[in-house]
């Protein structure tokens, strides 16, 4: 026990002890439902460190190197004492420890989280596109070729103000909402479907739409008026 304790609060391994006092402190604070544990998400990214790429927080992937790392620094001091070595070239196999304990926990989380990566495959990136074949409601007076906003929602139930264009009447809409809608205005409160964007203008070409004339969801939901796609 007396060895235990001398190793643990010497030299290398005591720096590690004290982040996994934090640690430890930190999970009970989760626990006890006083912080989240991807409080620090926002703040750290592991990324560039190559702890990234699944779905779990910045707190278990830190919380892992630092357990992993005490653990190593912990035995290599252990070893250190039980060693015949002394003065400057124990100090020197001290700062090793030091560093290849923490180099040996990153490549045991990274291949960790390695191993995991494959069951979670990258997603693609939220893009502007996502809202073509969207319904949304005006949020201007009226929408006109160089004016207009509407609110879209998101397939996760987020919001979006968006900017939005018309091109007066649309022959080949009639299959979508019929020639009474067809020439309905685009108004404050009404109704619109978002079928295209314009990646120059960075606005959408909107057009005026009904949910009662809605031919159901036999239609693709990206495919645009006059058979085009987007």
């Amino acid at each position: 026990m007396d060895e235990f304790l001398g190793a643990a609060l010497g030299f290398p391994a005591v720096i590690f002890g004290a982040a996994l006092v934090v640690v430890v402190c930190f999970w009970l604070l989760v626990l006890a439902g006083a912080a989240g544990h991807d409080s620090f998400d926002a703040d750290l990214d592991t990324g560039p460190a190559g702890l990234g790429g699944v779905p779990v927080s910045v707190s278990v992937s830190v919380s892992l190197l630092v357990v992993l790392s005490w653990f190593g620094s912990l035995t290599g001091t252990v070893l250190l004492r039980r060693s015949e070595t002394g003065g400057t070239t124990r100090a020197v196999l001290a700062v090793a420890v030091l560093a290849g304990s923490l180099l040996l926990a990153w490549a045991a989380v990274h291949l960790l989280l390695h191993r995991f990566r494959r069951y979670f495959p990258a997603e693609p990136p939220p893009s502007r596109l996502d809202f073509v074949g969207s319904v949304c409601t005006i949020r201007t007076g009226s929408v006109t070729a160089t004016f207009g906003q509407a609110e879209v929602v998101s397939y996760d139930g987020s919001t979006a103000i968006v900017q939005v264009r018309t091109a007066g009447p649309f022959p080949a809409a009639s299959r979508l909402s019929g020639p009474a809608v067809e020439e309905a205005p685009l108004v404050m409160g009404g109704s619109g479907l978002l079928y295209a964007y314009d990646e120059d203008g960075e606005f959408f070409w909107v057009s005026p739409y009904d949910a009662a004339l809605d031919p159901g969801p036999s239609t693709r939901p990206h495919e645009l008026p006059g058979g085009a796609t987007g």
